[in-house]
């Protein structure tokens, strides 16, 4: 109807599956480079869990994997995992094309019936993969069929590597101390965020050309709020851009503008899809915001003395704890104040509304949601206190001329020192292995944190110099995939590298590509390296690469573990 208005051959913004009109941002490169490294791995490892809000990309990241499995793979794909145990092994069995005669109904004969299988599969050279979308509808009982699974295996390696697919729930399902079994067997999480700004331009742009357009329609500003109303979730840029292209061809205009883009958006969308991916952010802050109103309630509602002695207490108790106490009702004891209180009563008080550890001062505290995002909200803003503790885990000077040419990123920072800072997964930053600094945005509050460790649930972060740990589930809803990490290589390193440098530089790429031949490194010397590491394989030895590279030089570790 609106193709010849536009000049279009086809719609460019069909929210049907199209291998043409795919488009991969860096995170679905990165997740797809992960998903394909662990089947490459031939069923060593355990899980691999891929999640995502819904319409970010994971069905499409499960096509495109499947194209481009490697030779002598199987799959068992499992579309609809709302089955019990039997039902979900006797699937599992029916995708492999086992004989199930006589098997039916027995967990035993179907397990016996899938080990003779995987052995045998296994004797052949071949790779058994079973893929589970929509994984978060599983039941326990069927999760926990699903992790006897990896019981599967031989001396030497598991026989069928298990890919989780799923919404967020899915990751908080995992977190329940009753899967800890599982949870652990995870060797690999990547979770799916929207689009960036920037990447919904260039989602429109490329399936528009696709489609055979010439020049995007959408104003900037149209495009600002196609992302603002979407979030940057691609299945919802689609459905705004679509209708958008219909209400500029309905009123015979060749641009579409903001006002065409609201109206689409208000068609197309539920009154709870719009600004969908801000929704849990708007809630974050309000609970931030809502604390400090209570804090400052409090403050001011005390005597001058009672609040000198919350002053004093605040500064020996440091930025750790953010309780926020309201006025007592008349006859409630609760409120009454520390002088009000025997000292025993306050010491047990005191000690119930810290955080766990806190007693402890040699402990981590550990901070929820809420109190995490009441601390982002009450940080400094600058990025330079994060720049000089991450200098300082690198034993650099931190004087205020070192750090403001640190925070610039403009590499190099120091002799033999390198600065790079882009976008990226927590699992990638995980592989550098490095202390890295985060970007965060709670509202109008963006600082910088510095990540020192991470482990299957929690992170540890330090913010204005103060160290906590958190979830990683509320860090990755605040952290908005920007990072900086510093590493350490030969001088005069440039944006890239090439595989057959010499000199100082080549030795340095050739010993930790594990390359002893005469001639220098090669291309498919850096791939093999870039792949292993869940890179993108382009045999390019830039930036990223070098850094990934250093990571196993000296210098301050991610924490594997924390305690």
């Amino acid at each position: 109807m609106y193709l010849e208005h536009y000049g279009l051959k086809e719609p460019p913004f069909s929210i049907t599956p199209d291998p043409r009109f795919v488009f991969l941002s860096e995170r679905h490169r990165d997740a797809l480079a992960h998903l394909l490294f662990g089947i490459g791995q031939g069923g060593g490892g355990g899980f691999v869990q891929l999640t995502g809000e819904v319409g970010t990309g994971k069905t499409t990241l499960c096509r495109l994997l499947l194209e481009q499995l490697p030779e002598k793979t199987h799959v068992a794909l499992v579309l609809n995992p709302r089955l019990t145990p039997v039902e979900l092994l006797e699937t599992i069995c029916e995708e492999l094309h086992l004989d199930l005669a006589g098997k039916r109904g027995s967990v035993k004969a179907l397990v016996d019936a899938l080990n003779a299988y995987l052995l045998g599969a296994y004797a052949q050279g071949l790779r058994v993969v079973l893929i589970i979308d929509e994984a978060q509808n599983l039941s326990l009982e069927a999760l926990e069929q699903v992790r006897l699974l990896t019981n599967l295996e031989t001396d030497t390696q598991k026989l069928l590597q298990i890919i989780l697919l799923g919404q967020p729930e899915l990751r908080v399902m995992l977190a329940r101390p009753d899967m800890r079994q599982l949870s652990q067997r995870i060797t690999a999480r990547f979770h799916l965020t929207p689009l960036s700004a920037d990447e919904t331009t260039a989602f429109l742009r490329h399936r528009y050309r696709i489609a055979g357009g010439q020049r995007l329609p959408f104003t900037p500003g149209a495009i600002k709020r196609i992302h603002a109303h979407s979030g940057g979730v691609p299945r919802l840029i689609n459905v705004i851009a679509e209708r958008a292209l219909l209400g500029g061809y309905a009123h015979d205009n060749i641009q579409v503008d903001e006002s065409t883009v609201n109206r689409a958006a208000a068609e197309a969308l539920a009154p709870s899809q719009r600004g969908v991916s801000h929704q849990r952010l708007a809630i974050l802050s309000a609970a931030a915001i809502a604390a400090l109103a209570l804090g400052a309630l409090w403050w001011w509602t005390q005597p001058r003395s009672a609040t000198a002695n919350a002053s004093t207490g605040r500064a020996g108790a440091g930025n750790n704890a953010l309780i926020a106490k309201t006025p007592a009702k008349p006859g409630d004891q609760t409120g009454a104040t520390a002088a009000d209180k025997t000292p025993s009563e306050a010491k047990a008080e005191a000690g119930a509304e810290l955080p766990a550890g806190a007693n402890d001062p040699t402990a981590t505290p550990h901070l929820d949601e809420t109190a995490f995002a009441q601390r982002i909200a009450a940080a400094e803003v600058a990025s330079l206190p994060a720049w000089r503790q991450l200098l300082s885990e690198w034993k650099l000077p931190t004087d205020e001329a070192a750090v403001a040419t640190a925070s610039r990123c403009i590499p190099p920072i120091a002799p033999g020192v390198y600065c790079l800072r882009g976008e990226a997964s927590l699992e990638k930053l995980i592989q550098f292995g490095r202390p890295v600094l985060l970007h965060l945005r709670l509202g109008v509050r963006d600082p910088w944190v510095l990540l020192s460790g991470v482990d299957a649930s929690k992170v540890r972060l330090s913010l204005d110099g103060t160290s906590f740990d958190t979830e990683r589930a509320a860090l990755e809803r605040l952290w908005t995939g920007e990072y900086a990490a510093v590493w350490r290589g030969p001088e005069g390193l440039a944006s890239s590298l090439s595989p057959r440098a010499g000199g100082v530089r080549g030795e340095w790429l050739r010993t930790r590509l594990g390359v002893t031949a005469a001639g220098g490194a090669s291309i498919e010397d850096v791939r093999r390296f870039q792949s292993a590491r869940g890179l993108l394989s382009d045999g390019v030895v830039g930036p990223e690469t070098m850094l990934a590279l250093s990571s196993g030089d000296e210098g301050p570790r991610l924490q594997p573990v924390l305690e």
